[in-house]
């Protein structure tokens, strides 16, 4: 109910500030291969309004430019600075992301911000993994079948085409998604379950109802309206759809929060530095985890949004926090 509550007064807010600008959706901004398409194109309409970019205050129209020019400096370090400034952990923090996911055959992925293409890359070896499972299982069973099992696998033999997964990898950087598709060339990843598209988190290139899963790690803290581009991850998942969200969050324990602050502030801008000669880039993305809502506020943000069941999990105290819900 309270979340209700919630969605209801922000729908309002949203209502009232788009009359007082005398702005509304763009028509035909976003276009399919038959036309307009039906993704949600919002205002350009935003005043003199203000946010944040690490601890500094800019205007909105000015983050995106900025948070762009970020991640086209970092893009051909952006791995190896990842191993470096978690010590490797993120790779752990992913391959828990895809088990709680737990993919089977015949999904559809949207990762979003998933310009260099890991989420991506192991949801496809998940998949593939599931099938060579299900094949094995098929097989113990047919070893001594029955006249009827004989019977049904012949009558939907031809029916039941094999199952394909795609992940579709959006990222607003093009420099992001080229690193993306060398990483894939360079493992041999077919690109057939593959695609790679240009675009933006808070209008997404894509009609209603299309995904299975829609995942961003690591990205949604850099989008300048969150609830914007929550509300498109609704749009495009499909009824029963889920949204997984894996983000720099709150430090729980105070110990560690301290020691964390210390390594963020003092160390991950000198490493930034060193490996990838961006001392600036690396000190805003340290501010802007601490910018960014704590756990109980951003599952009120992913409520409001409309999803449903929000629950999440904190990872390594906190450090990490991953959000749940589904589409109903």
């Amino acid at each position: 109910m309270a979340a209700s509550v919630r969605l209801l007064l922000r729908l309002s807010h949203r209502n009232i500030n788009v009359a007082a600008a005398g702005g509304s959706a763009r028509p035909g901004c976003c276009w399919g291969p038959t036309g307009p398409s039906s993704c949600r194109c919002f205002s350009d309409a935003t005043g003199d309004r203000s946010t944040h970019f690490g601890f500094e205050t800019v205007p909105e129209t000015e983050k995106a430019k900025r948070v762009y020019k970020v991640f086209e400096n970092v893009a051909q370090k952006y791995d190896v600075m990842n191993d470096a400034m978690s010590l490797g952990i993120h790779r752990v923090w992913k391959d828990m992301l895809l088990r709680a996911m737990h993919p089977q055959p015949g999904v559809r992925l949207l990762d979003v911000a998933g310009g260099t293409g890991d989420i991506a890359f192991r949801f496809l070896e998940y998949v593939q993994s599931q099938q060579e499972r299900q094949k094995r299982r098929a097989a113990r069973s047919t070893q001594t079948p029955s006249w009827q099992d004989i019977s049904t696998n012949y009558s939907t033999e031809d029916e039941d085409g094999p199952q394909e997964s795609k992940a579709v990898v959006c990222d607003i950087n093009k420099e992001m998604l080229k690193v993306g598709k060398q990483k894939a060339d360079s493992m041999g990843i077919s690109a057939a379950g593959l695609s790679w598209v240009v675009g933006d988190a808070e209008e997404l290139p894509f009609d209603d109802d299309q995904f299975d899963i829609y995942t961003i790690a690591f990205g949604i803290r850099n989008v300048t309206h969150i609830d914007q581009a929550l509300q498109e991850a609704l749009r495009v998942l499909k009824p029963g759809g889920r949204f997984m969200c894996l983000e720099f969050s709150k430090v729980t324990n105070p110990v560690l929060a301290r020691l964390y602050d210390t390594y963020s502030f003092q160390m991950i801008p000198v490493l930034g530095e060193v490996i990838a000669g961006d001392w600036k880039s690396y000190q805003y993305l340290v501010e802007s985890i601490r910018k960014f809502p704590d756990q109980e506020e951003f599952k009120g943000m992913i409520e409001d949004a409309g999803f449903y069941c929000v629950h999440y999990h904190n990872l390594t105290g906190g450090v990490v926090a991953l959000h749940s819900g589904f589409k109903l």
